[in-house]
């Protein structure tokens, strides 16, 4: 295995171009795709520390497993992807903090491609998502709460770094929420964390994966009963099937407009099922996987959720 080390070992992240987000440099965390929402960031009582999915994908670097950091391709593909698309849904009442990191190959994620390299991978892109995390609690966020959200591979980092860091500890008291989405998170995966099941619980945290309504993911992978999954749009686990009225509303690619009340979603066999939405070229999906639209399919409703929270929390401190 050969991993991308080359004049970054250090990963000094008092270096903001090493942050894919920050306050303090303008980046595509700060937009909004129609002008009736706002980045309210300046004025912010709380901060989300963000962990963007997999965007190395394509042929390996220098055939590594991690991605360079400084690559200019990875990171405009990060930049106009998961930070304009993701991580601005937040800025409506959070500052927006989301590092680059030496992130795993999408190979990592299948082992017969990944023979055993994705160990060392992960353990790498991990490191820098932790110590990313650790230098933005001792200078940025000097006691503010905070709010974990982050997406596939992202949330498997986000994850470990809620059981090492905050679950159980000081921290805990101080995060908002978490926002696990895009990969199976068992039910019991922290010890004082429990799974949200209303729209205002804080300290907890919610997931998610998105699907076609009757289909599942291949290979039964993270289908167990212990799978924990939070209906976006009523923000509980409850199984019942959701009223199209009550869909706050989709961002497509063009990140030009919200389009409200278009599905249908319901808790069922440990995934999220969604009816497949109606929008301008929407005839074109053929997939039932809606792995990439974990978040744009319920924008609107992740970004007023985020607002309720955020209002619960500091209402009860």
């Amino acid at each position: 295995m050969k991993t991308n080390l080359r004049a970054q070992s250090d990963m000094n992240y008092q270096s903001l171009s090493l942050w894919a987000a920050h306050p303090e440099k303008t980046d595509f965390a700060d937009g909004v795709p129609v002008p009736s929402l706002e980045n309210r960031q300046i004025t912010a009582q709380v901060d989300v520390f963000f962990v963007h999915p997999t965007t190395y994908t394509g042929k390996m670097v220098d055939k590594s497993w991690n991605a360079p950091i400084n690559d200019i391709k990875i990171n405009e593909k990060t930049d106009n992807g998961t930070i304009k698309h993701q991580a601005s849904i937040f800025n409506g009442v959070a500052r927006v903090y989301a590092p680059r990191y030496r992130q795993a190959h999408l190979n990592s994620f299948y082992p017969r491609k990944a023979k055993g390299n994705e160990v060392s991978a992960f353990k790498l892109a991990y490191s820098d998502v932790k110590k990313a995390f650790l230098l933005y609690m001792e200078k940025w966020n000097l006691g503010r709460p905070f709010i974990i959200a982050s997406h596939s591979q992202g949330t498997r980092h986000a994850e470990q770094l809620i059981k090492e860091l905050i679950d159980g500890s000081d921290l805990q008291e101080s995060m908002v929420v978490a926002y696990l989405i895009g990969m199976p998170v068992t039910k019991d995966a922290f010890l004082s964390i429990p799974i949200c099941n209303s729209p205002e619980d804080n300290s907890c945290f919610v997931s998610w994966r998105t699907y076609k309504f009757g289909h599942l993911p291949k290979r039964n992978w993270g289908t167990g009963n212990n799978i924990a999954v939070v209906n976006p749009i009523s923000w509980t686990t409850d199984t019942s099937i959701t009223n199209p009225n009550e869909h706050k509303g989709i961002v497509l690619r063009k990140y030009n407009a919200v389009y409200p009340y278009k599905s249908k979603a319901q808790i069922a066999n440990n995934v999220l099922w969604i009816t497949k939405p109606t929008f301008p070229g929407s005839f074109l999906i053929t997939t039932k996987n809606y792995h990439g639209a974990d978040y744009n399919l319920f924008w609107m409703d992740i970004r007023d959720n985020v607002r309720t929270r955020v209002n619960s929390y500091l209402g009860k401190s």
